[in-house]
């Protein structure tokens, strides 16, 4: 970051402006994530379309918010950060406008592609004016708030979005955004200073590549259960898919400004925890994503009380995350990550076992909460995994990259799973969506557990308390150096 990319405070702006901002911002977008999914079956209702309709409201938002949240931050760094995010806040609430008023399906999941678009600018560049605004001795404290309001984003989303469903209507989950986002429109402008990043060029090559590989490989598997795996249109996808991110890796390896650096790579805990974050979000999205239909369509509970039920489990971060982060503070991040994962798979495989046309929520509840501990055990302490992986210099690349591994992983679990219930299963009789549901609950289950051998992969700590990798040890984080969501290196004991 340059001298003038760090300079705060000088349009009456302050740290608690800037945290005001950034985590109402974050909330919105982290909200927008989860808060369709128990609006599903009265969006099916009201507007048509089949299973693939459905994923691709969810998908069309993960997936242009997982492509671009890189681009996003190379654009705030080059362009100008507050500007930038005042782009993205303006584009997003414009969208949300045009989902609670999109009169069919097709111009609903075009509006959350534009919203996805409008977040990936706006969410990457929160953490970063919050690092401007902040002094250094006290950005641990706001990282931790806005992590929180984040967390309670993805607690409250399925809850937010049936109370509205079922009260109001589903056009309120998106019409939620307008005034929010008109309210920290002004307050953007006036209360956040300017900064702007090393003046790297942007990658526009990386940036088409790895756009239109995740693109292809996401469009093959939500159209693969429609048009059949073997149709050329499908095939073509997910080959050119494939194709196209093979050319992102050799552009990142060959590249002199890339927008990631494989190099990063070389580090084992590096690519053990994105592996881990990847494989995670997978196993976790595609699971809410049918379970919270299954709640509704079979079992009869309206949305409000889906989203209720769905609480211990994603609500369980709020209580289980500051003892994560203690103990990942005692024993290193490692185990503490791939318990949760091991935890999360063993509540996923738990519901797959017990799910049935009429199974009471005290059967379901073991694994909800099961799952719930798993998810806030990774939670707490990846964010400090991914920054312990890499130097200070490339902090900011690292958790981007991290970022839009997770969000690939979403949209990837919700295609893939779907595709499995699918195959399966469907939506014309409750035994139907059971059988399609069980196989694809299992199949998240074992990706999950995949995830948690892969954070076994993650070196552990030396005698002296840090994690043990040769980027860490070549340039170790300066004590006030930025870190995001609440991460706080465990000191050196």
């Amino acid at each position: 970051m340059s001298q003038h990319g760090t300079h705060h405070g000088s349009r009456g702006g302050g740290a608690v402006w800037a945290l005001v901002i950034t985590s109402i911002a974050g909330f919105m977008a982290a909200l927008d994530n989860l808060v369709v999914t128990t609006a599903l079956p009265s969006i099916r209702e009201d507007l048509g379309g089949a299973m693939h309709d459905l994923e691709w409201t969810v998908s069309a938002y993960t997936l242009t918010f997982a492509v671009l949240l890189m681009f996003g931050a190379a654009l705030g760094d080059r362009f100008g950060r507050r500007r930038l995010f005042v782009v993205g806040l303006t584009v997003f609430t414009g969208a949300s406008a045009a989902a609670a008023m999109a009169p069919g399906i097709d111009s609903l999941i075009a509006a959350r592609a534009v919203q996805g678009v409008g977040a990936a600018i706006m969410m990457p560049l929160t953490l970063t004016l919050l690092t401007a605004a902040v002094p250094a001795e006290r950005r641990g404290m706001a990282y931790g708030i806005w992590g929180a309001v984040n967390g309670l984003a993805v607690a409250s989303g399925p809850l937010v979005g049936g109370s509205l469903t079922e009260h109001v209507s589903w056009q309120w989950i998106f019409w939620l955004n307008v005034p929010l986002g008109l309210a920290l429109l002004p307050l953007a402008r006036l209360r956040l200073a300017e900064s702007y990043g090393n003046g790297a060029p942007l990658d526009i090559p990386g940036t088409l590549l790895a756009s239109g590989g995740l693109f292809g490989i996401v469009y093959g598997l939500v159209r693969g259960p429609v048009d059949g795996w073997t149709g050329p249109v499908v095939l073509t996808a997910l080959f050119a898919g494939a194709a196209l991110l093979v050319g992102f890796v050799h552009h990142g390896i060959r590249a002199r400004n890339p927008m990631l650096p494989m190099r990063l790579f070389r580090s084992r805990t590096f690519s053990g925890i994105n592996a881990a974050s990847l494989l995670m979000f997978l196993g976790m999205f595609g699971s809410i994503f049918l379970l919270s239909q299954y709640m509704q369509n079979v079992l009869g509970y309206s949305p409000t009380e889906a989203g209720l039920r769905m609480l211990p489990w994603t609500g369980m971060p709020m209580l289980v995350a500051p003892i994560a982060g203690i103990l990942s503070d005692r024993v290193g991040g490692r185990p503490v990550v791939a318990a949760g994962l091991f935890f999360q798979a063993a509540g996923l495989g738990h519901l797959a076992y017990v799910v049935t046309t009429d199974a009471s929520y005290g059967v379901q509840l073991p694994g909800l909460i099961m799952s719930g501990i798993g998810m806030a055990l990774y939670f707490a302490p990846a964010s400090a995994l991914v920054m312990a992986g890499v130097t200070a210099k490339e902090q900011g690349i690292a958790s981007g990259a991290n970022n839009a591994l997770r969000e690939v992983g979403g949209a990837l679990g919700i295609a893939v799973m779907a595709s499995v219930f699918s195959a399966q299963g469907g939506y014309e009789t409750p035994q139907a969506f059971v059988d399609g549901l069980r196989p694809a609950v299992a199949a998240g289950a074992g990706i999950v557990a995949l995830g948690g051998v892969a954070a076994l992969l993650i070196p552990g700590r030396r005698r002296g308390g840090e994690p043990v990798t040769a980027e860490a040890a070549a340039e170790p984080v300066p004590a006030g150096e930025p870190t995001p969501a609440g991460v706080g290196q465990p000191a050196s004991r």
